[in-house]
């Protein structure tokens, strides 16, 4: 990934609650209702054409469905690759060096989860603070370095409900 990268960082649709009717966290799934309003928010982005090339998802199962309704829902169908460092408790700086060991696509889409994605979002722009990201919602940042903390600007931050108002217009 030595070019100008542009990443959207996905937070997952809405899952089903924790608690006894899920006790392994990893196989939580999307709600129905999470699946048809992250179908919109997909609609909304599509209608930015982002051009994204490829999707990196958590291995948990409610980031690897969001990111099959993504990917279904944007022109050219990207492919979709899970990337274990998406998972939760990874540190910003492993993940960018993963992300760099698997593909030197520039535009790229990683769906994971919170805070992870909003310290991700932090340590690439600089930011003393994490950047929130809602269920479902989005944001682009370019970076310039994928190795160097600081290097990238975040070009903008949507809440799903921006998204899926967007689709209508």
């Amino acid at each position: 990934m030595k070019e100008a990268v542009q990443l959207y960082l996905v937070r997952h649709g809405s899952a089903a609650s924790r608690g006894p009717n899920w006790p392994d966290d990893g196989l939580r799934p999307l709600t129905d209702r999470g699946i048809a309003r992250f179908r919109r928010v997909v609609k909304g982005l599509a209608a930015l054409d982002p051009g994204i090339e490829e999707v990196l998802t958590s291995p948990l199962v409610r980031a690897r469905q969001t990111a099959e309704l993504l990917t279904v829902g944007l022109d050219g169908h990207p492919p979709v690759r899970v990337l274990d460092a998406l998972a939760p408790g990874h540190p910003p700086a492993q993940l960018i060096s993963a992300i760099g060991s698997v593909t030197r696509r520039p535009r790229l889409a990683l769906v994971g989860h919170e805070p992870d994605l909003g310290l991700l979002a932090a340590f690439l722009i600089g930011a003393g603070l994490a950047i929130p990201l809602k269920k479902g919602g989005v944001c682009r940042i370019d970076i310039g370095s994928p190795t160097a903390e600081s290097s990238g600007t975040l070009v903008w931050l949507a809440t799903p409900g921006m998204l899926r108002r967007l689709r209508r217009s």
